[in-house]
């Protein structure tokens, strides 16, 4: 039996204030990756990046429909899915 790889859909802010959407199986070492200079070129000249936000996908495909449709999101429908996402999590840990 294989053993099935977790993706992630994350996005993080940048130093400017913006967003970066992308697909991982690791993100942790992915947003380190983005702060060494070694992530992606639009985060690059951007850092240092803090994750906001991961989703949990089924596969990879699942992972890149999802990125998808984030990225076609504006940049407000963007920071609604982010502020839910901490609404919901600080709603769990009390």
């Amino acid at each position: 039996l294989r053993s099935r790889t977790m993706w992630f859909v994350y996005i993080v802010r940048c130093a400017d204030r913006s967003l970066y959407t992308g697909v991982t199986t690791d993100a942790r070492r992915r947003v380190a990756e983005h702060n060494e200079g070694r992530g992606a070129r639009y985060t690059r000249s951007r850092g240092p990046v803090s994750l906001v936000y991961v989703e949990s996908a089924e596969d990879r495909g699942a992972a890149l429909r999802r990125e998808h449709e984030i990225k076609r999101m504006t940049a407000q429908g963007k920071k609604r899915l982010v502020a839910a996402k901490r609404r919901r999590a600080r709603t769990r840990g009390s």
